[in-house]
């Protein structure tokens, strides 16, 4: 079986490793950036430490700052039209995922002008000409996006959150510097770290996947083990561990996929507005009991990176219940909700929730193939 491969052009890690930006840009012949980002990391400072560097090199930019968390439909038509008007020739992604989904929806459209409508996009992309040069920055733990071929549009009007799927938007550098991290609120580092978590676990379990990505997905869900509650109470070398994590399952996923964890986080994301990776926390440990089954051997790699001593030694349907109990209780630990009712679901958003999760794009990696009915199920197991 062939097995491609897509990653980016090139990468930077550790301390500091924005400082190679400006030299990036210079040595691709670009001028001048597109720089999607948020009004926070504005305030912050964050935003500055780039522009800095741009400055003293010479190398001009544009600020955009007009993206909303969890990015609508109608952000991503405005800042394609800010782009265009900027006469930028690269994007920058500056942030955690919505910023960075942003600037691939927009570096896409703006290379692909017959997709304008955004909503064309859903699914497996079939544009034609890679998007515009985008550099990812990522200033949060988890989402990977400076690293993945994927990227997540609201549509407010449906009430849902969609993903694009599009090896024309991979980043072509990734910048991951742990010092523009560091800085995340305690509540953003946990949520960030149980997305990156859901990544490798939903990538390790894919049907397809394989000997690169199994590698990728098992270290990076032994590094959130060891790191991810040490980084949120604010020790600095673990949370440059989750940083290599984080990238670490992107690499994993954008390869092979994800699963139902992420079908379903979508639509608590597009309908109640919760935040991703806190939704990912709600659900995996539920998720993965539904899998159980169909799984092999491999949680007892899951169950022995969170320190289940006889996680090779016991017999595997006790393994994979000590499996499941132990990343339920992490995330409990962290301090994420335990179930959705507490981020504002009603009896009346279940069946439409599952309705959409049916239909989303990362379903079909998942190893067991729901129903609405089961998915359903689920959400009202954790209400």
């Amino acid at each position: 079986m062939v097995h491609p491969v897509l990653f980016n052009q090139n990468a930077y890690f550790g301390r500091g490793a924005i400082a190679e930006v400006p030299n990036c840009a210079k040595s691709m012949g670009l001028t001048k950036a597109f720089i999607v980002t948020g009004p926070v990391l504005t305030r912050v400072g964050t935003v500055a430490k780039v522009t800095d560097l741009l400055d003293a090199a010479g190398v001009g930019y544009v600020t955009y700052t007009d993206i909303a968390p969890n990015p609508p439909i109608e952000d991503i038509t405005k800042g394609v039209a800010a782009f265009k008007a900027s006469g930028a020739d690269f994007i920058i992604g500056l942030g955690g995922g919505s910023p960075q989904d942003a600037c691939k929806a927009i570096g896409i459209i703006a290379a692909n002008p017959e997709f304008a409508d955004v909503s064309s996009l859903e699914g497996l992309s079939p544009t034609k000409n890679p998007s515009v040069p985008i550099f990812g920055i990522p200033t949060t733990a988890g989402s990977a996006s400076e690293t993945t071929d994927y990227y997540v549009v609201t549509d407010e009007a449906a009430e849902r959150k969609w993903v694009a799927v599009d090896p024309h938007c991979m980043p072509i550098v990734a910048f991951v510097d742990p010092d523009l991290m560091d800085g995340m609120p305690r509540h953003l580092k946990v949520a960030s770290g149980l997305d990156c978590l859901t990544h490798a676990i939903e990538s390790y379990i894919n049907p397809d996947a394989w000997a690169l990505t199994e590698a990728l997905s098992k270290k990076s869900f032994e590094l959130t083990a060891a790191n991810l509650a040490k980084s949120a109470d604010g020790d600095k070398v673990a949370g440059e561990m989750m940083g290599y994590s984080s990238f670490i399952a992107g690499m994993a996923f954008s390869n092979v996929g994800l699963g139902l964890v992420h079908s379903m986080a979508h639509q608590l994301g597009g309908r109640l507005g919760v935040d991703h990776g806190e939704a990912n926390g709600i659900l995996l440990a539920k998720v993965m009991e539904f899998n159980k089954e169909f799984t092999g051997e491999k949680y007892r790699d899951i169950a022995n990176a969170f320190g289940v001593a006889d996680a090779y030694t016991g017999e595997l349907a006790s393994v994979r219940e000590e499996a499941i109990t132990a990343v339920h209780d992490f995330a409990l630990s962290l301090g994420n909700p335990a179930t959705i009712s507490e981020v504002g679901a009603k009896e009346e958003d279940l069946q439409p929730l599952a309705e959409a999760a049916f239909i989303d794009a990362c379903l079909p990696g998942n190893p067991r193939k729901p129903t609405v009915e089961e998915i359903r199920g689920i959400y009202a197991s954790l209400m």
